[in-house]
């Protein structure tokens, strides 16, 4: 659930202001918890029957073939995009640890190489063949979060507020602000994406009608939330109270001091990037194998795991050398991809299977959540859209 989304919500902040920056945040949590408990109630709706993958509970509601053509590219497009960022931030963590060491004594190395580094380990991870292979991975990763989180916030607390501190939007003029209040947007929608292998994970739980999976699955999933609060309520606000509108778009890259705990906190990052990329990873390749298997006919073996995943490890490791721009990434993706999963979809569901009667608070309720989520979905996507046209003016590419 703690993605590396949270090191941006600062930043986020700083597009936001204080007023509107509190309000998001809390929305966001507790609109993204009540679509949670949603999707964890209807994995087991219909008696005898589990919705292990998002898909298919999605044909269930919208039938065969529009349920898969509404879901599957949103979930994609979540799961690609996340790919690709992680792919970023763990290049960008390993160059930092690298220059916070160095301490300027080293040669300058650049971030293309960072990220081919950070890639070599998924060439080897991505042949584990299912997600319980990988739980070590995602116990290390979700430790790491913890760790980085709160060193983020406690390296913050202890540096105190800079000496000229400005809390104004980061942008001067009109244009500026309101791209940037909607790039803030996009960056809050992406903090939170665990929507979107909910049902996978509930799937691995053992389920009868005496013992139904929901009980377990949802008091992991409030463990998870008091836990993401815990990370990004902190990180976001003690960020933003210390660094005002200078903060970065990854705060780990704005704090330098004590050297060692800020070296520690990026390779806490690379850790819980290298768990949730693979994470992330896995239904793409069930989705990528399921397609050659079944509808191009070829015949499951080793040889095209192999070369299946590795192909797609290449191509995430591609984009993100070439778009390195974790900020407007994050925005970008965060409005167009996860607005719908995490913060609509859900109750467009729930709205078609359960009926609630109109007017009723369960009616209200899911209607306020779709229309916030249709202009997370509509707006977020500008601002980051924007930024990354901003940022690739003066980049120089494969530097």
């Amino acid at each position: 659930m703690v993605g590396a989304g949270v090191l941006g919500l600062p930043y986020a902040m700083s597009e936001l202001g204080w007023g509107p920056g509190i309000a998001v945040m809390i929305l966001s949590w507790v609109i993204t918890l009540y679509t949670l408990w949603q999707m964890v109630e209807m994995h087991e709706m219909v008696p005898g029957k589990r919705f292990d993958r998002y898909h298919e509970l999605g044909q269930h509601v919208f039938g065969e073939k529009l349920g898969l053509w509404i879901v599957v590219p949103q979930q994609l497009a979540v799961e690609v995009s996340l790919n690709i960022i992680y792919m970023v931030t763990g290049g960008q963590s390993l160059q930092k640890f690298h220059d916070v060491i160095c301490n300027g004594k080293c040669k300058h190395i650049k971030l293309s190489y960072f990220i081919m580094i950070f890639a070599s380990v998924h060439f080897v991870l991505s042949q584990l063949p299912n997600f319980n292979s990988i739980s070590g991975v995602s116990l290390a990763a979700a430790i790491m979060s913890l760790g980085y989180s709160t060193i983020a916030w406690g390296a913050s607390v202890k540096k105190g507020k800079e000496a000229n501190v400005d809390y104004d939007l980061r942008a001067t003029t009109t244009t500026g602000k309101v791209f940037g209040f909607l790039g803030g947007l996009g960056n809050v929608a992406f903090a939170y994406s665990g929507h979107n292998v909910v049902l996978e994970i509930q799937a691995t739980i053992p389920s009868t009608p005496e013992k139904p999976s929901k009980k377990p699955m949802w008091k992991g999933a409030l463990v998870a939330y008091i836990i993401v609060a815990m990370c990004y309520f902190p990180v976001t606000f003690v960020g933003y109270w210390a660094f005002g509108n200078s903060v970065d778009d990854d705060i780990l890259v704005t704090l330098s001091k004590p050297k060692w705990l800020i070296a520690l906190a990026n390779m806490m990052v690379v850790v819980h990037v290298i768990g949730s990329y693979q994470v992330y990873a896995m239904p793409v390749f069930d989705m990528i194998e399921t397609l050659l298997v079944k509808k191009l006919r070829f015949p499951p073996s080793l040889m095209l795991r192999l070369i299946a995943r590795t192909v797609y490890v290449a191509f995430t490791m591609f984009v993100g050398i070439t778009i390195p721009f974790f900020g407007g990434l994050l925005s970008f993706s965060g409005g167009l991809a996860y607005a719908p999963t995490s913060y609509f979809l859900p109750c467009i569901m729930w709205l078609a299977v359960y009926k609630p009667k109109r007017f009723s608070l369960s009616w209200f309720t899911n209607w306020i959540c779709i229309v916030i989520g249709v202009l997370l979905l509509v707006l977020g996507p500008i601002g980051g859209l924007r930024q990354i046209i901003l940022k690739a003016s003066t980049y120089k590419f494969y530097q």
